[in-house]
């Protein structure tokens, strides 16, 4: 099965660095960016199999909240 994620990358120097919005704890980089798309895939596995029940389920929903910083 495969599911659509958002990527959100930047440029930090000569790197492309990312994460995946939809999976909290899964960044990496690439020095381009099929690399960093490959890069992501894998850490998206790891973390697939070392968290796998902590994975956001499909019907998430998103409210804005405030906090004192």
């Amino acid at each position: 099965m495969r599911k659509s994620f958002t990527l959100e990358y930047w440029r930090d120097e000569e790197w492309f660095v990312g994460r995946l919005q939809e999976v909290p704890g899964v960044f990496s980089q690439g020095e381009t960016l099929e690399e960093l798309e490959a890069n992501i895939r894998d850490a998206y596995e790891l973390v697939r199999e070392d968290q796998a029940p902590l994975l956001i389920p499909n019907e998430t929903r998103r409210k804005e909240i405030e906090i004192e910083v």
